[in-house]
């Protein structure tokens, strides 16, 4: 498993901007606009880091602006924990067979989302390219949010 990275949603890009890169010394990595979904994503990451920041886009943090303006209460604006692993569907059976719920199942053989006991938000990535869609997965139902 490898730590990939944090997001948290913002409100002011420029304001958070100012904050993260100029006041906090981390630098941009990425930006993608997302028309069609109204937000973007940039990717920061620490200078120390710029190695596997540049080349794996890891370890960063991610920072989400929605256009559409929304007020964040209860941790909303705290988004998940990003981890890659080597099997996705292995990692997500380990886990089920532990007791974790799995609230977004790997249904593309890619990503999947379960909840620590805080209920924080866990993303977990297949490394590499999704694996094929296999069962039970590829025709289970989300369970709760992620």
């Amino acid at each position: 498993m490898e730590y990939l990275h944090t997001m948290v949603r913002v409100t002011d890009l420029e304001k958070s901007l100012e904050f993260y890169c100029d006041k906090l010394g981390l630098y941009e990595v990425s930006r993608t606009e997302h028309e069609k979904g109204r937000f973007t994503l940039i990717f920061l990451a620490a200078p120390g880091d710029a190695d596997s920041a540049n080349d794996e886009k890891r370890p960063c943090l991610e920072l989400t602006y929605n256009w559409d303006p929304e007020t964040y209460t209860g941790g909303r604006n705290f988004g998940h924990l990003a981890y890659r692993v080597d099997n996705i569907y292995e990692t997500c059976q380990r886990l089920m067979d532990m007791g974790v719920t799995i609230n977004r199942p790997p249904r593309d053989g890619y990503m999947a989302f379960v909840r620590s006991p805080d209920n924080i938000s866990i993303e977990l990535l297949q490394k590499g390219d999704p694996l094929e869609p296999q069962e039970p997965w590829a025709s289970m139902e989300n369970t709760g949010s992620w």
